[in-house]
């Protein structure tokens, strides 16, 4: 009996993955344990292994399909083995009921809806959410010009069926209009401007006008965007388009930390403390901040703020793939040293793509550093549905008044972007200012 192979779930909160490569080819053979292909969501990548031995019988995705956990995506079988009638492929799935689709995937649709509203109609064809790539490509090979088209599959996209009925209504084509789309890179409206509706000659429009008027296939460099880049633009987008963010910004005197960590590089080898970072020692420190601002160790759910008591604090990971969050589990009861340690074990986890998911979830709290890149300050956006997210910039001078003169000392720019729905400004100006002080006065922090 045939062996189908379901897309495995990575983790309980993930609802979806992109098979970003196939290894293998329908008929060819394999066995138990080959690579069938490989796998990503937003925080990892993965391989797909072979569950039976036998022939591939069926590919059912394509390479970049977003596939629903625990849908099938291949069968696995004996040469010339029937293929089971109850499979849907990810391919087909556009052709779904409108509710059933929107029923599978009510937070992706909705997101997708934000996005193509802000578009122009004409315009929406452009945008990957508002196409499908096999409405595209018939588009293309039909003459049609998609973007003037209304779509009917979930959330407005265009998906194929719209093409074909475009197609079969289509005005009648002028013998001089039906050359030039043959011949040329044109494309045809539904109706035309001659008696009828017939197609003319002038109604054919140019689908590279507006790239060869600045740019030929030469200028540029085209890059598809997919897996982690494509789940991270889209978090983004929702996270500015669904909470109210305001950035605060402030500083801290930076001596006491910068001395402790030039302690930690001088200690004797065998005390193991001489790898721990900067980072490290801001990491420490939020995470023995956060427990008195219960109001931004939490998520905002919309209906509900669930305040934790355990901070899961995140931090920014910048990967060939891709930023990454892992999360340090119950930060506030490990030692710098316990801490440093397993934030060095994540960071190697997702430079080698080896991180489970569920070191990459849970997160009530982020953390992103960018004063490595000389960056003095920024405005961090929220890893929704956190309430707060805190970036810390490069250590530079600063002058500060002292008695009848100015005398200069380095400091490090804070800034903390919180969501405005579920907490207010003095509170969130209070953390800033907590964190300021316990980074001016390291030591005490970690005698605390």
């Amino acid at each position: 009996m045939a062996e189908i192979i379901n897309m495995p779930r990575q983790g309980q909160s993930v609802e979806s993955c992109i098979l970003t490569e196939w290894k293998i080819a329908e008929g060819d053979t394999v066995k138990t344990g080959d690579i069938l292909c490989e796998v990503e969501t937003d925080k990892a990548s993965f391989e797909v292994e072979a569950t039976a031995d036998g022939t591939v019988l069926k590919l059912l995705c394509a390479n970049d399909d977003d596939v629903p956990v625990l849908d099938p995506i291949a069968v696995i079988g004996e040469p010339g083995e029937a293929i089971p009638d109850n499979l849907t492929s990810a391919s087909a799935s556009e052709e779904k009921p409108k509710s059933e689709e929107v029923a599978q995937k009510p937070a992706q649709e909705s997101q997708c809806t934000q996005a193509t509203a802000q578009i122009p109609t004409t315009n929406k064809a452009s945008v990957d959410c508002g196409i499908s790539p096999r409405a595209r490509n018939t588009a293309q090979n039909k003459g049609i010009d998609a973007s003037a088209l209304t779509g009917t599959g979930p959330a407005g996209r265009i998906i194929e069926r719209d093409v074909l009925n475009a197609a079969e209504n289509m005005g009648s084509l002028s013998p001089v209009a039906k050359e030039q789309l043959s011949q040329s890179n044109l494309s045809a409206p539904t109706q035309g401007s001659g008696i009828g509706g017939r197609i003319l000659a002038s109604d054919l429009t140019n689908n590279s006008t507006c790239l060869q008027s600045t740019n030929t296939s030469e200028d540029k460099t085209s890059i598809p965007v997919k897996g982690i880049r494509k789940i991270v633009s889209e978090r983004m987008l929702e996270s500015l388009q669904t909470t109210a963010q305001l950035t605060l910004n402030g500083s801290a005197d930076a001596r006491s930390i910068m001395s402790y960590r030039q302690k930690l590089k001088n200690s004797a080898e065998e005390l193991e403390l001489s790898k721990i970072s900067v980072n490290d020692l801001l990491l420490y420190t939020v995470s023995r901040i956060l427990p008195e601002f219960p109001e931004l160790n939490a998520h905002f759910l919309g209906n509900t703020i669930d305040q934790y008591n355990n901070i899961n604090l995140g931090f920014a990971v910048d990967t060939p793939r891709g930023l990454m969050v892992p999360v340090i589990k119950n930060a506030q009861r490990l030692s710098l040293k316990a801490l440093s340690l397993e934030a060095k074990r994540l960071v190697q986890d997702c430079l080698s793509s080896k991180i489970e998911p569920e070191d990459l979830s849970g997160g009530t709290f982020t953390l992103t550093n960018l004063g490595a890149m000389g960056i003095e300050t920024f405005t961090p956006v929220l890893n929704a549905p956190q309430v707060g997210i805190l970036g810390v910039g490069a250590v530079q001078l600063k002058p500060i008044q002292a008695n009848d003169e100015v005398v200069f000392h380095p400091h490090m720019s804070l800034s903390l972007t919180f969501n405005h729905c579920a907490t207010d400004g003095a509170p969130a100006a209070k953390f800033v200012q907590a964190v300021s002080n316990a980074i001016a006065n390291f030591e005490l922090t970690l005698a605390n």
